[in-house]
Order: C-alpha cells, then sequence, then structure tokens
C-alpha cells in the first residue's frame, strides 16, 4: 500500500469511523405506577376558595394518570370528610392514608391532592355575582402516600395564573360556580394538571 493511500485511509476512519447516527429513544416514567396494580384517589382539597374548581381537578388528574400508564386501577373514593373522620385527623397525610389499610379490599397507595388559591383580581361585573371574570393564581401539589406505613412515596407540585370566568366573591372568599366548569377554567387546571403528572409519563430523547 503506498503512504498517499494509506492516509487517505487514515482520514476516512477520522471522520466516519468513531460517528454513529443520533435517534430518538423512548425512557420509561420516571414513576411507575403499574407497580402497585391499584391506587386510590380522594378528591382534593381547597384552600381560599369553594364549588367546583376540586371536583375538576381530581377528574382532570385520573384522567392524565390513566392515559399516561396503562395496567394501573384508579379506585374513586370521594370526599376527603369522611376519610378524616375515620382517621381522626383534619388534614390528609399519614394517618388518613394508614386509616385505608384497614378496608377490605385495600390499596396500597392513595393519592392526596390540595388546591391553593391566590391573588385574585375581578376584572368585571359586580362582587357577589356570579359568572365573574377574573385573574387567580392556583397551586396544586398532589402526592401519593403508602397505605401500609404512611409514608410519601411521590410528589409533585404545580402553579400558574391565568385569566378565567365563572368565578365570584363572596364574603371576601372567591367561589368557583361555572355551569361548565371545564369551559370557565378547564384550561387552568389542564395546564396543572399536566405539569404535575409529568413523572407519570413516557419521554423521547435524543441519543
Amino acid at each position: 500500500m503506498t503512504p498517499h493511500r494509506a492516509a487517505l485511509l487514515v482520514l476516512c476512519a477520522a471522520a466516519c469511523g468513531g460517528h454513529t447516527p443520533s435517534h430518538n429513544v423512548l425512557l420509561p416514567p420516571a414513576m411507575d405506577l403499574t407497580q402497585y396494580g391499584r391506587v386510590g384517589l380522594v378528591t382534593f382539597t381547597t384552600e381560599n376558595a369553594k364549588g367546583k374548581l376540586a371536583a375538576l381537578a381530581t377528574g382532570k388528574f385520573e384522567e392524565y394518570v390513566l392515559g399516561a400508564q396503562h395496567g394501573v386501577e384508579v379506585l374513586e373514593l370521594g370526599a376527603p370528610e369522611p376519610l378524616l373522620q375515620r382517621a381522626g385527623a383534619t388534614e390528609l397525610g399519614p394517618a388518613a392514608a394508614q386509616a385505608l389499610a384497614t378496608d377490605s379490599n385495600p390499596v396500597p397507595a392513595v393519592f392526596f391532592g390540595h388546591l391553593k388559591v391566590s391573588n385574585v383580581k375581578p376584572s368585571g361585573g359586580l362582587l357577589g355575582v356570579t359568572h365573574l371574570e377574573g385573574t387567580v393564581t392556583v397551586e396544586l401539589t398532589v402526592s401519593l402516600l403508602s397505605t401500609k406505613t404512611g409514608g410519601t412515596l411521590w410528589r409533585s407540585s404545580a402553579t400558574a395564573s391565568e385569566k378565567i370566568g365563572g368565578v365570584a366573591i363572596i364574603g371576601g372568599v372567591p367561589y368557583f360556580s361555572a355551569q361548565d366548569p371545564n369551559d370557565a377554567y378547564g384550561h387552568l387546571i389542564n395546564r396543572l394538571v399536566y405539569d404535575v403528572t409529568y413523572d407519570f409519563r413516557s419521554t423521547w430523547t435524543r441519543q
């Protein structure tokens, strides 16, 4: 082999030999709920507000979880008050989670969620009148607790501000009472739920 030809082969190897074409790889969810088989879901609680916001957020959360992971069953446990009474607790936490372990067909883990409403700024109508428009800030925090130990298995939170309809100020407290909650503040809730459920979704990455 001539020196010139050997040099060409070396250059070609340097340019092409170490290069691997990039491609997309699907990564599994950071949090795999299928390991539990079935999880409980208590209707979210609300701070500084009343009305239909919590029910809408709970329903959307369940939809996102079931859409993200197949093979997991969500058991709707309803309003938190009966569970708190059983547990002798004032808030959804370890004691409330462990109270579910005594059920005849217990779930191994349960979701608790909390919505905190702040910075409500009305922009139309009269105070105390429903279907008022206004800008609100809402923080959603959701935790997954073990019903055996009461320990936290997962936790996530998100905050969003948006101008919405169907909210009134009654006695100084925001009241979410739209006839169609999904139309009035569904976009805000979708943003929050999408963010807090990120760990349950598979994601694509380039390698």
